[in-house]
């Protein structure tokens, strides 16, 4: 077993609840770290038996350039994506953050974590 992980990924994305979330749009953190069998790569030294992060990144990218309301539903999403991509995969956590979100006064960012299994810690 094994970890890779992928922090800080940046974006412009229209996601929230609120009309003028899906008109002006956002910044966005994606933080992911995955659990995954690396036996076969670390033998191999060959990019198509591990997670591949270019792939990891288009797969968040594609899901981030889709409005959705809630940064929850998201994250699920995203999972899901990971977890058909990468059949190997035994656990996700992703974090989601929203930075300055507009709740009426000064906030750094909101954030959701989504896990697969949801007992993952």
């Amino acid at each position: 077993m094994g970890k890779v992980t992928l922090e800080g990924i940046e974006f412009h994305a229209y996601h929230g609840a609120y009309p003028e979330e899906s008109i002006l749009g956002n910044r966005f953190t994606v933080d992911l770290e995955i659990d995954t069998d690396l036996k076969t790569a670390m033998n191999s030294d060959e990019l198509k038996d591990t997670v591949d992060y270019a792939k990891l990144y288009q797969l968040i990218k594609s899901r981030m350039d889709v409005k959705v309301k809630l940064l929850e539903h998201l994250g699920h999403l995203i999972i899901q994506d990971i977890l058909k991509a990468f059949p190997q995969t035994k656990k996700v956590k992703i974090t989601l953050k929203k930075h300055h979100p507009a709740l009426g006064g000064l906030v750094k960012h909101s954030a959701v974590t989504v896990l697969f299994p949801e007992d993952y810690q």
